[in-house]
């Protein structure tokens, strides 16, 4: 086995454990991908069949409205998972657009090899519910941040979450990210600085 399946390998031992057989396995079945920065891992419209654990780089999912302002959904960094979960479930087009924001290595697993890996594995279903709860619980979070916090902590929070990556990102897609217009980020940036 590679040393390039160690970052999720480590991920996976945080919640279930493994023999020697059963991660050979595991990473067989899985993809290693490279990105260029604003290469996308997806596009509205397309199905999604895969899911991307994130090695190196940063990602976005996001969406674009009627009048083709982007609102970013979800950041995966290093040691994270991103899908358009909604589309994997249902087969259904995706709404979203998943998009590197630097040069990104992901490992990548299929639908069906997930379903296989579970037939074979079935302790990956525990890994998996594990991760799916956490993912409902950060997006819940931040839903509850947008509804009740100021736009000041939400960007205070941006920057402690996302601290070696935040560089990659334009003051337009902050804004998108903690939910306000770029012009009230903008007016905010310059408060803050004259206070």
């Amino acid at each position: 086995m590679t040393t390039g399946y160690e970052p999720i390998l480590q991920n996976v031992a945080k919640q279930i454990s493994l023999s020697e057989a059963e991660k050979s396995f595991f990473c067989s079945l899985l993809q290693e991908r490279q990105y260029h920065k604003k290469e996308y891992l997806l596009r509205e419209g397309s199905i999604c069949n895969q899911l991307a654990f994130i090695i190196s780089g940063c990602v976005k999912s996001y969406l674009l409205d009627q009048k083709g302002n982007e609102h970013i959904l979800t950041i995966a960094i290093a040691d994270w998972w991103i899908a358009d979960y909604q589309s994997l479930v249902f087969d259904t087009p995706s709404e979203l657009f998943i998009e590197a924001v630097e040069p990104t290595t992901a490992l990548l697993l299929t639908k069906e090899k997930r379903e296989t890996l579970f037939a074979r594995i079935p302790h990956f279903e525990q890994y998996f519910r594990i991760l799916t709860e956490r993912a409902f619980a950060v997006s819940q979070q931040r839903i509850t941040d947008i509804l009740s916090l100021p736009a000041a902590e939400r960007y205070e929070q941006f920057l402690r979450r996302y601290h070696r990556i935040a560089g990659a990102f334009s003051q337009q897609q902050i804004a998108s990210f903690i939910g306000v217009t770029p012009a009230f980020f903008s007016r905010m940036l310059k408060s803050k600085r004259h206070s």
